[in-house]
């Protein structure tokens, strides 16, 4: 196939940017909104998998990510589950049913320390599974003049995986830094790589990291 038809070509470090998906407080701390009620016993029974990859594996692999898209020159931007609102009037029906509501401006809608944005970073609030639904992303993309887009967060077989499928749809070249993301098992992460193989790119934080640094000649770091 022609490369330029082809979803498996490197990014164009000119023309790309890194999205982080929800890795905020609500959702990435033990401490989060979304965990709030919750025992030691039962956070350990649905959510010790998920956290214990995000600390071992994918929180780091996001650090690198950032780390090397700084150094490259490329866009790093943030999405976070956040209402326009403090009673969340605005967010989406399906967030009103599944009872998702990060006040404006709380802690909850903070970006997780680990990777906190830049001064001149773009954070954008969302109320929606992909941001491409409930925010002018397209908008700031394009006019940003991006066509790669690189993706990472969580988790994997929700908001990351509706973002995939909306990035493509929408004309951009997506690569799903695939240990970058996490999400509440094992097998639902595998299942989520298995079903969006056909739309994305997929490539491990080592392989993407590399990329960049020979790209840009920025180097690898630390």
């Amino acid at each position: 196939m022609n490369a330029a038809l082809s979803r498996e070509v490197e990014i164009d470090p000119r023309h790309a940017a890194l999205l982080f998906i929800d890795v905020q407080n609500y959702t990435a701390r033990p401490d989060g909104g979304e965990y709030k009620g919750l025992d030691a016993r039962e956070m350990e029974e649905r959510y010790g998998y998920f956290f214990r990859v995000m600390r071992e594996t994918a929180v780091p692999n996001m650090r690198r990510l950032q780390a090397a898209c700084r150094r490259g020159g490329i866009e790093v931007l943030y999405t976070v589950i956040e209402s326009l609102t403090r009673d969340g009037r605005d967010r989406s029906l399906d967030y009103k049913i599944s009872g998702f509501n990060v006040p404006r401006g709380s802690w909850d809608a903070k970006v997780l320390d680990e990777i906190a944005p830049g001064e001149d970073e773009i954070v954008l609030p969302k109320t929606s599974s992909s941001v491409f639904i409930s925010t002018n992303i397209d908008y700031v993309l394009r006019n940003l003049g991006v066509r790669s887009l690189l993706l990472a967060g969580i988790l994997t077989d929700q908001c990351v995986d509706s973002t995939v499928r909306d990035a493509c749809d929408l004309g951009y070249l997506v690569t799903l830094v695939t240990d970058a993301c996490a999400t509440h098992s094992a097998e639902r992460h595998e299942w989520s790589l298995r079903n969006n193989r056909g739309y994305a790119r997929q490539r491990k934080t080592e392989e993407v990291v590399a990329e960049i640094a020979r790209l840009t000649g920025s180097g690898e770091g630390d």
